[in-house]
């Protein structure tokens, strides 16, 4: 199974030129719903949001909005990572509840944590949350890429977008959302020669350093 993972992995690849006549079946994009609600945030807070995006016309509206990449267009589906515009004692609380509930957690084992967490993000500049919110939707984006291999979905990370004129388009603003990450995923096109290319790392040895 291990080397079956590696395999999966060393075939992904930021995919350049998708098929725009194959799309991902419904299956598909849940288990890539699903996959981004697991992902691992910090606290458990989850303070990110997922626009899955197939309609044809939005996606043709991004392409200016994305260094005119074309991939925005042709891939089946566009995964918009966001993060929230703020983090509220509300928001907070609500996670503590949800603790509460699924968990059936006593309040007083809660109850420090919370107060703990509500004292720190309200010392907190609000750049300094939103940097943390946005290093959360890159734990998503490394998930999704894994995730994406596995099921043999293609993909392409991409930063290069402006998310001011997205978060306008999409009406994040009206959400309480801004954007951080997109990802185009679909199936590659057959003619799309990056696909052939061989992966270019520094090797295990250069990058990996152990301590016995």
């Amino acid at each position: 199974m291990a080397s079956e993972i590696i395999e999966k992995l060393k075939w992904r690849y930021a995919c350049k030129k998708f098929n725009p006549s194959k799309k991902l079946t419904e299956g598909q994009i849940q288990i890539l719903k699903d996959a981004f609600n697991l992902t691992a945030t910090s606290y458990g807070l989850q303070p990110l949001k997922m626009l899955v995006i197939s309609n044809p016309e939005i996606k043709e509206q991004l392409v200016p909005l994305s260094m005119d990449q074309p991939q925005v267009k042709d891939a089946s589906h566009v995964l918009v990572l966001c993060r929230e515009n703020g983090i509220s004692p509300d928001y907070i609380k609500s996670h503590f509840n949800r603790v509460e509930d699924i968990r059936n957690t006593p309040r007083e084992i809660l109850d420090p944590f919370q107060e703990y967490l509500l004292d720190s993000f309200a010392g907190k500049e609000a750049e300094e949350v939103s940097l943390w919110m946005s290093k959360q939707a890159y734990l998503a984006l490394g998930n999704l890429l894994t995730v994406c291999a596995l099921e043999g979905i293609d993909a392409c990370p991409m930063e290069g977008f402006e998310p001011a004129k997205y978060d306008t388009l999409l009406g994040l603003k009206e959400m309480g959302l801004t954007s951080v990450l997109v990802l185009p995923v679909g199936y590659r096109a057959d003619d799309d020669l990056f696909s052939e290319l061989k992966k270019v790392r520094r090797g295990v040895a250069e990058v990996v350093i152990e301590m016995n």
